[in-house]
This record gives structure tokens, C-alpha cells and sequence, in this order.
């Protein structure tokens, strides 16, 4: 549970990041606790998505994956944070991610900041169901 918890507060962070590098990833909210809330629940929502829908469209997009020599990574992650954005804003949720530029450039600004973040903050345990399917 608390690996769950610091991974969607990296999450938030790294949505934090994103949007105050780029104009088109907007955040909003009437005071600055409502906006860390906004990216709390934007963030739990983009960690649902990833662990969902990211797989189901990875598999999809193998051949292309391959065709590209691993650049449609970039783009699988940007339609991840394009879909979160629709999800939050039927949600009601003030999140939004305008023009697929902007939705690349925010996917790999995310992508560094999670992946810089889970370098510096200690290893996770394996989870003990994991380890009674592990192969090794």
C-alpha cells in the first residue's frame, strides 16, 4: 500500500512539473490546495490508466514499437496523458493537455521525472504474491 501511495505522489509531481514547463498542460483550481488536490486525483487517475489501458495498447502497438525501434513509446505515453486529460475532464477534474505536441513533450517530461524520482527514493519490496510467481 505505501509503494501505491508514494507512486501516485511521484506521479503528481512529475503532472506538477509537466504542467509548469508547458503552457498547453494546464491545472486548475480556485486556491493552491485545490489544485494539489486536482493533481492528487489526476495523478491516481493517470496511474489507473497506465496500469490498465497502457498495457492493452502496448500489446496493440507491438509491430509499430518494433517498425520504429522503440519511438512509439514516446507516443503510447503521450496518448496515455491525452486520455487521462479526457477522462479528468469528464470527470470534472481541472486537468487539461491541449495539442499532441504538447502531450509528447509532457509524456517524456513525466516519464524523466518518475523514473529521476524512483532512482532517488529507495527500492519498493516485491510485493509477496510477486515473489510466489517469480521465476527467479
Amino acid at each position: 500500500m505505501k509503494a501505491w501511495v508514494v507512486r501516485v505522489v511521484i506521479n503528481a509531481c512529475a503532472l506538477a512539473i509537466a504542467a509548469w514547463l508547458f503552457t498547453g498542460i494546464m491545472v486548475n483550481g480556485a486556491s493552491s490546495q485545490d489544485r494539489l488536490l486536482t493533481l492528487l486525483l489526476v495523478a491516481l487517475l493517470f496511474g489507473v490508466v497506465n496500469e490498465f489501458v497502457r498495457p492493452v495498447v502496448a500489446l496493440l502497438s507491438l509491430p509499430l514499437y518494433l517498425l520504429t525501434l522503440g519511438l512509439f513509446y514516446f507516443v503510447v505515453n503521450a496518448l496515455m496523458l491525452w486520455l487521462t486529460s479526457w477522462l479528468a475532464d469528464v470527470v470534472g477534474l481541472g486537468f487539461r493537455v491541449r495539442g499532441f505536441w504538447t502531450a509528447i513533450f509532457g509524456a517524456i517530461v513525466i516519464s524523466l521525472v518518475c523514473w529521476i524520482m524512483g532512482m532517488i527514493l529507495p527500492a519498493q519490496r516485491t510485493p509477496a504474491w510477486r515473489r510466489a510467481i517469480s521465476w527467479r
